[in-house]
């Protein structure tokens, strides 16, 4: 296993800055993680809606004909996979506040740790500084060194070289001192700085661990929404083979067949007028043509009487 305590030193003290940075870019992860999550749960809700709408449709499909059953299947599919997705919409909704929630506290720790680790910030300041002006120093003092031993070499004057003297000690005494200042800030350096990589480096693992738990549960949601959706496409698909289309004929038939028996056969029968009542005009007719035919009948008689 890494250690930031063993791998964030070098020659220019970077090493907290760049442990300080990543704890700070802990809050954008954490941002970034909770706007994924809002933009995938925004788009599940786009994705339900439209489903909703396509169930309707299904809804409002033709009752009538032989595939009419089918868009019975085929909405009740729909409903099943609006449902699921509107379920992982309510995890992601969830998931989401805990994520806004951890990044709230998480700002609040930082300020604090902010504040504990600032005597390690001003360590570095202070080494740094002191390394520039150490460096700065041994230069000068090179110098001092050099030119003075010149003027020794040189046979100069001993007022020459009493002055030179005087500079190369000056210069050396500069450099000791910058020595012994760095030494002790190098001490208080490396134990802060170790104290400091441990502090951030529970930080970083702390929220690792908050932020895999919160992956881990996304995953989960989002794996129980695909098996939910497995398990409607299989049973749609059973629902389909087990409609045939003689099964379809048979649902249609059933609901909307007019029954077996055919037309009887029909055959000529003659008109039956017997029992056709006779009306008053036809009975007076009768009468008429009665006393007309008696009357008729009576004449004859006579005629015949009167020829004897």
């Amino acid at each position: 296993m890494s250690h930031f305590v063993d791998n964030f030193w070098g020659e220019k003290n970077q090493g907290f800055a760049v442990l300080y940075n990543n704890m700070k870019n802990g809050t954008t992860s954490t941002k970034e993680l909770e706007d994924f999550i809002r933009e995938r749960s925004g788009i599940e809700e786009t994705y339900s809606k439209n489903i909703t709408k396509l169930s309707k449709l299904a809804l409002n499909s033709s009752t009538s004909g032989t595939f009419a059953p089918f868009w019975q299947v085929i909405k009740g599919a729909m409903d099943k996979v609006a449902t699921t997705h509107i379920k992982l919409i309510q995890k992601l909704h969830e998931l989401v506040k805990e994520v806004h929630k951890y990044g709230e506290e998480q700002q609040k720790k930082h300020k604090i740790v902010k504040t504990e680790v600032s005597g390690t910030f001003n360590l570095v300041q202070s080494i740094n500084t002191t390394k520039e002006s150490l460096e700065k120093a041994k230069e000068t003092y090179n110098t001092r060194c050099i030119e003075h031993e010149k003027l020794k070499r040189d046979s100069a004057t001993s007022k020459e070289i009493e002055k030179a003297e005087t500079k190369y000690k000056k210069a050396m005494d500069e450099y000791r001192s910058l020595v012994e200042k760095y030494a002790n800030l190098k001490n208080d350096y490396e134990q802060q700085m170790t104290d400091t990589s441990h502090k951030f480096q529970q930080i970083e693992e702390s929220h690792l661990k908050e932020m895999k738990d919160f992956i881990r549960s996304y995953n989960s949601s989002v794996h129980e929404c695909n098996n939910s959706l497995g398990q409607i496409q299989h049973e749609f698909s059973q629902q389909c083979e087990d409609m045939t289309e003689q099964k379809l004929i048979e649902v249609y038939v059933d609901s909307k067949g007019t029954g077996k028996d055919k037309l009887p056969s029909i055959e000529f029968e003659e008109c039956d007028i017997s029992n056709i009542p006779i009306t008053e005009t036809i009975q007076k007719e009768k009468t008429k043509k009665k006393k007309k035919a008696k009357k008729k009948k009576d004449k004859t008689a006579e005629n015949g009487t009167g020829e004897g």
